[in-house]
Order: C-alpha cells, then sequence, then structure tokens
C-alpha cells in the first residue's frame, strides 16, 4: 500500500532572529504533517512560533534549520523564483488586515494573482466573478473595497484567496478585526471551501470558538508545538 505524502512536511524546523546575544529562538525544531484536505488551527500565546510558522509554510520567510517539504519537494532547494511560483500557483492567503487595494473595485482586487499568472483577461473576469459569487459577494463586484464593510472586505479577500484554487489557504487571524457575527460568516465560508473544494485550509487563531471550525488543533508554545495534554490533537 503507498503511503500517503503530506502536502506540508516540517522536520526539525528552527527559525532565529538576530546575531549573538541578541538573537530569538522563534522556532526549536519542531515536525507538524498537514494532509491534503485538512482544516488545521494553530494556537498559542503571542511569541509562541505559530505565525512564524505560518510564514515557513507560506513562504514568506525561510527556516534558520531543517526541512520543509511541499507535497514531497524540499522548499529549502527552491530558488526564489521557483518559491515564488509555488506561492502563485498553489498557496492562497488571507490576513487580518484585508490587505486590499482601497481605491479598487472588488472585482480588481479579486482579479490580482490571476494577473500575476498572466491569466487572459476575459478568463480574468470569468474567473474573478465565480470567486465573488462563491463568497456571495457577486452583486458588490464593481464596489470600490473602501465602499465594503469589514466582512465584506474579507470575503473579498477570500475570493481573492480562492481564485486560483490553491491547494493550501493559510489564514493568519482571519476574524480579527471583525465582530462575532461576521466571523462567524467568515469561518462558514472556510469551511465550506474545505469541505467542498477540498482546499487544505491552516488557519492562525486566538480564538477558541473559530478553532472549532478545525478538524485538528496545534498548539504552540514557546517555539515547540504543544504534545502535552491538550497539545497536538
Amino acid at each position: 500500500m503507498t503511503e500517503t505524502v503530506p502536502v506540508l512536511a516540517l522536520r526539525g524546523i528552527t527559525k532565529v532572529y538576530g546575531m549573538g546575544q541578541a538573537a530569538m529562538q522563534a522556532l526549536r525544531g519542531i515536525d507538524l504533517d498537514i494532509n491534503e484536505g485538512e482544516f488545521v488551527a494553530m494556537m498559542g500565546p503571542s511569541g509562541s512560533g505559530k505565525s512564524t510558522c505560518m510564514n515557513i509554510l507560506g513562504c514568506l520567510d525561510s527556516a534558520t534549520a531543517g526541512e520543509y517539504r511541499f507535497r514531497g519537494v524540499e522548499v529549502g532547494g527552491l530558488d526564489r523564483n521557483q518559491r515564488a511560483r509555488l506561492r502563485r500557483h498553489f498557496l492562497g492567503f488571507v490576513f487580518q488586515g484585508f490587505n486590499l487595494l482601497a481605491r479598487t473595485s472588488a472585482l480588481e482586487n479579486v482579479e490580482l494573482p490571476l494577473i500575476y499568472r498572466g491569466t487572459p483577461a476575459a478568463e480574468r473576469h470569468r474567473m474573478a466573478m465565480q470567486a465573488l459569487e462563491d463568497v456571495g459577494l457577486s452583486e458588490w463586484a464593481r464596489h470600490k473595497s473602501n465602499e465594503l464593510s469589514g466582512g465584506q472586505q474579507q470575503r473579498v479577500a477570500i475570493a481573492r484567496a480562492i481564485v486560483t484554487r490553491p491547494s493550501v489557504l493559510l489564514a493568519d487571524e482571519p476574524t480579527g478585526n471583525l465582530d462575532s457575527v461576521r466571523s462567524i460568516e467568515i469561518m462558514e465560508l472556510l469551511a465550506r471551501f474545505n469541505r467542498e473544494m477540498g482546499i487544505t485550509v491552516v488557519m492562525v487563531t486566538h480564538e477558541p470558538d473559530m478553532a472549532e471550525y478545525a478538524q485538528r488543533i496545534v498548539r504552540f508554545r514557546d517555539g515547540l508545538i504543544d504534545t502535552g495534554e491538550g497539545g497536538d490533537s
């Protein structure tokens, strides 16, 4: 029987910021497997290493030591352009701060990843409209992002993240700037895309009620994954 290769695999990952006496070890040698189609929440106090881990998984930062494999491919062995292609074609990102272009329409914001991929205009428009429909915002396509509520802006950000149909969606505190009603809307969207599209979702959150949407919670403490009671489950 063929062993399934995790979509994301970390082995002995360390991350050190600074040098000498000023050095700060954000990750202290973590091992983590995330399988295709999982929904994983990463939790832990501020400074525990969860956001550093997220940045490494998203190729936004590099480990100091250890091995990161994406579908069996050693990411550390990729050059800068190859890592950019991995982000562009396989990863989607949702951030706490939305990161939308303020004077640009919702549709144009969602089209941005497709522009970077060189998708022709007509196809780009069709795919972006579909993504906005997926998040329930097709009627708001022509509205500028600064005309939208916080919850609507985060839904545009999610549409932008899923327009390329990524293998993995990385969400860093996606409900951090939203009220409880809008937070539930966003979490139900993420859970639906995980369930219906098979997108692997990895989410950093401080909120236990948001983490309950995940299939598994990985808890970080002091740069390590807490494997004790209430740890990785």
